[in-house]
């Protein structure tokens, strides 16, 4: 297996291990619960294997989508790859690119430079979108700050991990 879909299987199971710790009773899981609507018994009676299953291939889904929004790279070979020549050793193009990336293809490609790409994108992304089914489902602010903090803390360590790790170009 190529490092890329290592990198991308070990960003899915952040939601995962972020939730564990998160959802946990003794963080914020029995507030949850309460602004949720969520009991044990009806959290039994979901499909575990479904349930983890389904979270770890969402994750590697946000995780791809880390990419465009933590490694700042890609967006020069979105810009390139359609142009003739684009892919083509020794045209212009590939020239242009492969000069880009000999000298920038480094650049900002930190852990932290990920995470705060990530955090923000769970801020500016996931809040809003959260926010919009809450209040259509008549949820109030603590249902939205834990499901966004979690989202925003997730988001964070998944863009650190894509952007340290991630593809390189």
């Amino acid at each position: 297996m190529n490092v890329q879909w290592l990198v991308l299987l070990g960003a899915g199971c952040i939601p995962l291990l972020t939730g564990f710790i998160w959802y946990h009773p003794k963080v914020f899981g029995n507030a949850w619960m309460a602004v949720s609507g969520m009991t044990e018994e009806k959290a039994r009676q979901g499909n575990m294997a479904r349930i983890l299953g389904l979270t770890l291939l969402l994750g590697m889904l946000l995780a791809l989508s880390m990419i465009g929004l933590t490694i700042h790279q890609s967006h020069v070979m979105s810009t390139l790859v359609n142009l003739p020549g684009f892919g083509e050793a020794g045209s212009e193009v590939d020239q242009y690119y492969q000069d880009f990336v000999s000298r920038y293809g480094s650049e900002f490609r930190t852990f932290r430079h990920g995470a705060f790409h990530g955090f923000l994108s769970g801020l500016l992304i996931g809040l809003p979108i959260l926010g919009v089914n809450a209040l259509f489902e008549h949820r109030g602010w603590k249902y939205i700050a834990i499901n966004a903090g979690y989202w925003a803390v997730t988001m964070a360590l998944m863009g650190g991990v894509v952007c340290a790790w991630g593809i390189r170009y």
